[in-house]
């Protein structure tokens, strides 16, 4: 487990104890962080994490105070009565019906001792030729099919945004990203050293002036962007948004990391913004949403100037996929398997979208009927903070809004719902809830 959040279970702890108490202020970071002798990034990071919780609230200006108590047996700030079964809707992966028994046939023959000794060998980042030549079909669009020997491999998606990154960026860079974005993307830039600046969006998605209005600040040296599905806000940047964002980075020079982890929900298959800037793009996919995250792979279809550059990358980081995932996903590929179950689960989260658009009609909730989540905007006088703590004591985990922001002064009071990893029946239950906590002011 990482120290940040093993300190985090530490305080938490303290709090179910009660030897912290509700409106109790926390050391400042650094104070905390001498006292303990660790580094203040690691503090600053298990603060982080009590925040996500819904333990903490920190006030700019002020501190860091105790919210509210955990949500067990030991007392609910809000007193509100838990639900049956605690409902997680932090987690987001989707699951199909039968995903095992679709899986499996495809498994079964490389457990012959003759494959298997092939598949434990370890692989090279540029992955095998049947690897190759499989993931380039699955990632074609009408418009575009990825050439084969642009395509790398890493473990998963993370670690492609990753290699990416650090193939672009040197230690103290400036990477451009939307002002809402995916939280462990600001994990990776604490890890490579780099700082993330947030860049202002629209309905549309990210505006292409701001783009150009932090270069001229500061040269960005990269963008990292979300143009499909966008988590948490659920947008899709329209093909004419898209071809101005690739006029303003081919003018700067800027390359751009696309994040399609969620663009197999895109039932249309709408080009990738790589279309439009070819030459500047690095796609990243993987196959955690559209087959499972226990046994993975990520992709990154690279510009053919840069493949050994970023080739070198995964090397050194340590990232590349394992063969055996990588065997797995040539033969559910080639069998049908990915392309059964990602059918199944662009149904299943229609359905689920279904069930939002019921039990929170009249919320300001911004979703895509295609998406695996919902962006939740809270009624006044609810704040993110408050919201997260009584959905918590309702047995009910969902992500505030600070996971996603960027700039911490600018912290939006909404959560993310992830309607992919529980059960309909617990789904349905946990928003029926929900709306019912949010209908009441907080105590």
């Amino acid at each position: 487990m990482d120290a940040y959040r093993r300190i985090a279970d530490r305080i938490a702890a303290d709090i179910a104890g009660g030897r912290l108490r509700p409106g109790e202020r926390l050391p400042p970071q650094r104070q905390f962080a001498r006292r303990h002798g660790i580094a203040a990034s690691t503090a600053e990071r298990a603060y982080g994490e009590l925040v996500r919780r819904g333990l903490v609230v920190g006030e700019v200006g002020r501190g860091t105070f105790v919210r509210a108590a955990p949500t067990g047996p030991a007392g609910r700030a809000l007193t509100e009565p838990a639900t049956a079964a605690p409902v997680n809707m932090e987690l987001n992966y989707p699951s199909a019906p039968g995903q095992s028994e679709l899986l499996a046939p495809a498994l079964a023959p490389m457990l012959r001792p003759d494959v298997l000794a092939e598949a434990l060998r370890p692989a090279p980042a540029a992955g095998t030729a049947a690897a190759r030549e499989a993931v380039a079909a699955l990632l074609a669009t009408p418009g575009r099919r990825p050439a084969p020997d642009q395509l790398l491999f890493t473990g998963n998606a993370r670690q492609a945004i990753a290699a990416a990154l650090a193939s672009l960026v040197r230690p103290g860079g400036r990477v451009g990203v939307e002002e809402l974005t995916y939280p462990l993307v600001k994990e990776i830039a604490g890890r490579l050293g780099v700082r993330l600046v947030p860049l202002a969006m629209d309905e549309g998605g990210l505006c292409p002036e701001a783009v150009a209005a932090a270069h001229r600040a500061a040269p960005l040296s990269a963008l990292y962007l979300q143009p499909t599905l966008h988590n948490p806000t659920s947008v899709t940047t329209g093909q004419a948004r898209r071809r101005q964002l690739a006029e303003v980075v081919a003018d700067l020079g800027i390359p751009v990391v696309e994040d399609r982890i969620w663009s197999f929900l895109d039932e249309v298959g709408g080009d990738p913004f790589a279309a439009h800037a070819p030459d500047l793009t690095y796609v990243v996919d993987g196959l955690s949403k559209r087959v499972a995250p226990g046994l993975t792979v990520g992709f990154l279809v690279v510009p053919p100037h840069r493949v050994e550059a970023v080739a070198a990358a995964v090397r050194s980081g340590g990232w590349s996929a394992g063969r055996f995932a990588l065997e797995a996903a040539v033969r559910w590929i080639g069998d049908g398997t990915v392309g059964r179950l990602v059918a199944a689960k662009r149904e299943d989260a229609a359905r689920r979208q279904e069930l939002v658009a019921e039990h929170l009609r009249g919320f300001r909730v911004r979703s895509d009927p295609r998406a695996y989540f919902a962006w939740w905007e809270l009624p006044a006088p609810w704040r993110a903070d408050t919201f997260t703590a009584a959905a918590a004591a309702r047995g009910i985990a969902v992500t505030p809004g600070t996971a996603f922001a960027v700039d911490p002064r600018r912290t939006p009071d909404a959560v993310r719902l992830g309607l992919a990893s529980a059960a309909v029946p617990d789904l349905e239950r946990a928003l029926r809830a929900l709306a019912g906590v949010a209908s009441r002011a907080p105590l």
